[in-house]
C-alpha cells in the first residue's frame, strides 16, 4: 500500500509542476523536507522547493517534464525524466537567452506517509547550459 500511495504523490508532483501551482508543493514535500541536491541559495524545506520551482517556471514559462520511467518500493521512488523549455525568464541572475534545451534527470525521493520528505536529483546541467548558449566547452 505504501508504495502504490508513494506512486500517487509522486504523480499529483508532476501535476503541480504541470499546472505551475508552485503554491500547493506542500501537498507533496514534508515541510522539513530535506533536498540533498539544492540549488545556489536555495532555502531549506518546502519553501526552498517552491523557491526553486518559482524561479525556473519564471526561466522557463514553457517548461515540459516528460516521465521516462518510475521505480518503486515502499519508501522510495525514482524517476528518470526529460525536461524541455525556452529560456524566457532569468535563470540565477542569466538574462534569457531565447534558446530551447532539453535536457535527461533523474530525482530519487524517499517518503513517509505519502510525503516526500528526502529528495535527491540530477539534471544535465552541462547540456542545459551547453543549449543556451552559456557554455561551450569545444569541439
Amino acid at each position: 500500500m505504501s508504495r502504490e500511495r508513494n506512486i500517487q504523490a509522486q504523480s499529483r508532483l508532476g501535476e503541480i509542476i504541470a499546472a505551475k501551482e508552485v503554491d500547493r508543493l506542500h501537498e507533496v514535500f514534508h515541510e522539513n523536507v530535506v533536498d540533498h541536491d539544492p540549488a545556489p541559495g536555495q532555502e531549506p524545506g518546502v519553501a526552498g522547493i517552491k523557491q526553486f520551482w518559482s524561479g525556473f517556471l519564471a526561466a522557463f514559462p514553457d517548461l515540459s517534464i516528460d516521465l521516462e520511467s518510475l521505480v518503486a518500493d515502499d519508501d522510495t521512488v525514482v524517476v528518470t525524466l526529460t525536461v524541455t523549455g525556452t529560456h524566457s525568464g532569468p535563470l540565477m541572475g542569466i538574462a534569457p537567452t531565447g534558446k530551447r534545451m532539453s535536457v535527461r534527470g533523474i530525482q530519487v525521493g524517499r517518503f513517509e506517509d505519502g510525503m516526500l520528505v528526502e529528495r535527491w536529483g540530477s539534471t544535465d546541467q552541462l547540456g542545459m547550459l551547453q543549449q543556451l548558449g552559456l557554455v561551450d566547452i569545444g569541439s
